[in-house]
């Protein structure tokens, strides 16, 4: 945008009111130095108005390119950068400051009133619709920050220090007024106040922006189209809301797709999430939840690699073979047949909750487990769903889902399906499951497990399903660690020996998080740019934590004190084995899906030969 103005002359004043121009006070115009009153017509000034060149031509369209330009519009108070083309402002724009080659045409109002927030430092109730609020929205909010304000909300002295720290970041960085990034473009649109819109947003058709915040960017742009209304919102990079989507007191995190009538209030949603057709109320929306169907009520709940069927529909359940898309990976979703599914406890990311009707607290400690309804029987069968195609498919996919740009990431992700995180969660599950056999026995025909009811051959499946998880993670660890330190060495530290946690996101140990807790508490993190650094920092470290915690599992596993050549040898084995076993069952699963005639022979035989490749990972 130009920097050296000077005032209109003369010859320029006349020129403009021959063009049907008006002005509330010429001498309160100023221009760049190379400014050209030619393509300015029948447009009103009021107040300070600032106008660059207008020398260039602007693609509109594909092909179709029109000259920048000023004309048939109300300005007050408003800059103008360079080779604008700005046109047929049905009302006025009125306190905007707009960058570098915009196209704004066909809009009614554009404004910025007294008071203006845009979004930012307003308090919304995540997880408790009718609460006080716990999250507090700002441009730099990311899952973790997110989650650690919701986790933590009953510790006042750390919910001061956070909210402090995002108030002056707040404070620091609000403009005076509204503005418009380089090579936006705004049209047929209606209403658009208090909003600040970052560069290459597209906005086409929208009904109402207003206290909002795009954090559009040409790496990753946003796209706004028709029929939206977004009200005390922010959306990051890469995120689109189209085709009506009605969105209050929400943040759209980066890389999310918000469409065809989703209604949202109260919420957040990250990375790669994607909504459709139903709503979402006060839900904590982490990476990668998806929802597709126009009954699905997200409330109250926290989800991530979360797939939300809808209550008539069961179809994304069976369907697991076929072409890569959202589905399979439904965590905690009632089928018509009255099933419930209770897939794995994490993939990625935090614990899914499976909100007020879905979620079954005893089962937390049996992960990967089908819960299935018959009557007014729960039937439980343990780690189930460690050996489906549905869990393999999901494990390759969803790094590949990714579409975030490098410096667009501000949540982070890991993408480890088997982390001290979910093996904790196995151990659990696999010492529940052994203390129910030595209690009643081998030959028996059910368990019973609190209200649930679990088969005799179901419970030593479970047992075999988990071993063979721990014992392909054991590998697998170790031959990561071999392979970055040339040689297994014993562990730097005891950090992550204990439990582990999952922040939205980020694998870390507990002890990491209630550190971090603790260090803004005190005053140690000043900033919210020194927050994310920690988090960056835990998660950086991931590798030497996981190896540490790892390293103690396989000495308790096997009941050894240390790790010679022979007990590592043993491992490896044990690993090729149990991995080969994990395969076979993969296997048998896709050729019963063959069986009932749910995929085609060449959709098989593709996936069987993924299979038999995996033997190239073993060494």
């Amino acid at each position: 945008m130009t920097e050296d103005y000077r005032p209109l002359s003369d010859e320029e004043i006349s020129t403009l009111e021959e063009q049907g121009c008006t002005a509330e006070d010429w001498s309160r115009i100023a221009v760049s130095d190379d400014f050209l009153p030619h393509y300015i017509h029948n447009v009103d000034f009021y107040g300070d108005i600032r106008l660059g060149a207008f020398d260039r031509s602007l693609e509109v369209s594909a092909g179709f390119s029109k000259h920048s330009a000023l004309r048939n519009a109300t300005l007050r108070n408003v800059s103008v950068g360079d080779n604008c083309l700005i046109e047929n402002v049905g009302g006025y724009i009125n306190n905007y400051v707009i960058g570098d080659e915009c196209h704004i045409s066909n809009v009614s109002t554009i404004e910025t009133t007294e008071g203006a927030t845009y979004g930012q430092g307003n308090l919304i109730p995540v997880l408790n619709e009718v609460g006080p609020g716990n999250v507090m929205l700002f441009s730099g909010l990311n899952s973790q920050i997110a989650a650690l304000m919701v986790e933590h909300i009953h510790d006042e002295a750390f919910t001061d220090s956070l909210r402090r720290l995002i108030s002056e970041q707040v404070q620091c960085q609000m403009p005076d007024c509204g503005t418009i990034g380089n090579r936006v473009k705004i049209v047929n649109t209606k209403e658009i106040t208090n909003t600040i819109i970052c560069d290459d947003c597209e906005i086409s058709g929208a009904s109402r922006l207003s206290d909002c915040t795009i954090l559009s960017s040409s790496e990753a742009s946003v796209y706004i189209g028709t029929g939206v209304i977004c009200e005390n919102s922010i959306v990051s990079d890469g995120s689109s809301l189209t085709n009506s989507v009605k969105m209050q007191d929400c943040f759209v995190g980066e890389a999310c797709q918000l469409s065809n009538g989703f209604t949202a209030s109260q919420s957040v949603f990250f990375a790669n999430s994607y909504m459709s057709n139903g709503e979402a109320c006060a839900a904590f929306c982490g990476p990668f939840s998806a929802s597709h169907h126009k009954s699905s009520l997200l409330i109250g709940g926290m989800f991530s690699f979360y797939n939300a069927g809808s209550a008539t529909n069961f179809s994304n359940h069976a369907y697991k073979m076929g072409p890569l898309h959202w589905g399979t990976l439904e965590r905690g979703v009632k089928t018509a047949s009255g099933a419930y599914i209770l897939m794995p406890a994490r993939i990625g990311t935090f614990s899914v909750c499976f909100g007020k009707l879905m979620y079954h607290p005893d089962t937390r400690n049996l992960p990967f487990s089908y819960l299935v309804a018959y009557g007014d029987t729960m039937y439980l069968s343990p780690g189930r769903n460690i050996t489906t195609v549905g869990l393999y498919r999901d494990i390759r996919k969803w790094p590949k889902r990714d579409v975030r740009p490098q410096s667009g990431q501000k949540s982070i992700v890991n993408f480890d399906w088997l982390s001290p995180y979910s093996v904790g969660e196995i151990l659990q599950g696999k010492q529940i499951l052994e203390k129910l056999r030595q209690a009643s026995g081998d030959d028996v025909t059910t368990y019973n497990f609190h209200e649930y009811v679990i088969r005799g051959s179901a419970l030593k499946k479970g047992i075999k399903y988990y071993d063979i998880a721990l014992r392909v993670y054991m590998g697998a660890v170790l031959k990561r660690v071999k392979k970055a330190l040339g040689s297994i060495q014993h562990p730097e530290g005891n950090v992550g020996e204990g439990h582990w946690t999952d922040l939205a996101g980020l694998l870390m140990p507990l002890s990491e998080e209630e550190r971090l807790v603790e260090d803004v508490k005190a005053g140690s993190i000043e900033t919210i740019e020194e927050l994310n650094d920690r988090l960056a920092e835990i998660n950086d470290n991931y590798r030497r934590y996981q190896w540490a915690w790892t390293y103690r599992m396989i000495l308790n596993y096997y009941n050894i004190s240390e790790l010679d050549d022979e007990i590592l040898q043993q491992i490896h084995n044990d690993y090729v084995t149990a991995r080969r076993a994990w395969l076979a069952e993969i296997r048998k699963d896709a050729e019963k899906e063959y069986a009932l005639g749910d995929v085609d022979e060449d959709v098989l035989d593709e996936f069987i030969g993924r299979l038999d490749r995996e033997t190239e990972y073993e060494e």
